[in-house]
């Protein structure tokens, strides 16, 4: 009892408080059917093939393509995780605002993958630059290397444009009632 004589209502419980995190997304192998399934499926092959092809070219500005593979091999990493989470339905058990994560882990992504498109491209036009190597003046990257540096830098732009693509289907869509699949 207050000095007035009047009881004191209980503090607020914050646990009741905060409403438990929205998941829009299916959990199960039914993340597959959506949109956003399909574009994290696509930016962990994406991923993936910038990480071979970056290591194929035998990384010969390894200050500039050392970051490329960093990202690309991070982004892989971490789409699979992120996918492997909701097919294994954990994220009902974990009690995080998954849209916001969604979002945070995609803006990264691009902002690293832009990063990492610039520093390739900037590493595939040096494809002229003669360096001594040896007693023998020698071009930086050979026809094969440059080739290959090329279809990187290529898989890299592609690949960024996933990442803004998945966020704009994502915020589209997140005022509706569900997600459509990409069957529908």
């Amino acid at each position: 009892m207050s000095a007035g004589g009047a009881p004191v209502p209980p503090p607020p419980n914050p646990a009741v408080s905060f409403p438990a995190p929205r998941v829009t997304l299916p959990v199960g192998t039914d993340i597959l059917r959506t949109y956003s399934g399909a574009f994290v499926c696509l930016e962990i092959v994406f991923g993936g093939l910038v990480w071979i092809l970056v290591a194929s070219s035998n990384v010969p500005l390894p200050l500039l393509q050392g970051w490329v593979m960093f990202v690309s091999v991070t982004a892989f990493i971490c789409s699979l995780l992120f996918l492997g989470v909701f097919l294994s339905g954990v994220v009902t058990q974990i009690n995080a605002n998954w849209n916001f994560l969604d979002l945070a882990y995609h803006f990264t992504v691009f902002v690293f993958y832009f990063g990492a498109f610039l520093l390739q491209a900037a590493a595939t036009s040096l494809h002229d630059l003669r360096c001594n190597r040896t007693m023998a003046v020698q071009p930086l990257l050979n026809d094969d290397k440059y080739n290959i540096n090329v279809a990187a830098t290529y898989t890299l732009e592609r690949g960024k444009l996933l990442f803004p693509s998945n966020r704009y289907q994502k915020w589209s869509f997140m005022q509706g009632p569900g997600q459509p699949s990409v069957g529908e």
